[in-house]
């Protein structure tokens, strides 16, 4: 099986956490943490960057690893390394996707939408 590896972004400002729905493809409409493939060279946090860049037309800090997400789709094995992040300017454009929201930090607002199935591994995590 085929390994994808990825990052996600969880943006985080005051007590939310900022995720996305997913706007095309075989998991449209899936909720999410923002971010995307790794290209070849490029580290974990420049990937995160680039895609926070292209995906929300956002610039970000990448802080600490939250953790690495490991999960078995039916197709693939996705590998996702996930970042504590903050937004360097408040602006945030879609570009990809069709929906966000900015959730509180607690569990009945965190469980509130349909995660992705690997997304939703890391709720416990952050809700440490």
């Amino acid at each position: 099986m085929k390994t994808i590896k990825v990052v996600a972004a969880v943006i985080k400002k005051q007590n939310k956490v900022f995720v996305t729905q997913r706007g095309y493809g075989e998991f449209k409409d899936g909720w999410e943490f923002p971010g995307g493939k790794i290209e070849q060279g490029e580290t974990p946090q420049e990937a995160l960057k680039r895609e926070i860049k292209e995906e929300l037309d956002a610039e970000i800090e990448v802080g600490k690893l939250i953790d690495i997400v490991e999960y078995d789709y039916p197709t693939f094995h996705l590998s996702m390394q996930c970042f504590w992040c903050e937004l360097k300017q408040d602006k945030i454009e879609l570009k990809e996707h069709e929906a966000a929201k900015w959730l509180n930090l607690n569990e009945k607002e965190m469980l509130s939408v349909e995660w992705l199935p690997a997304d939703r591994g890391l709720i416990k995590k952050i809700l440490l």
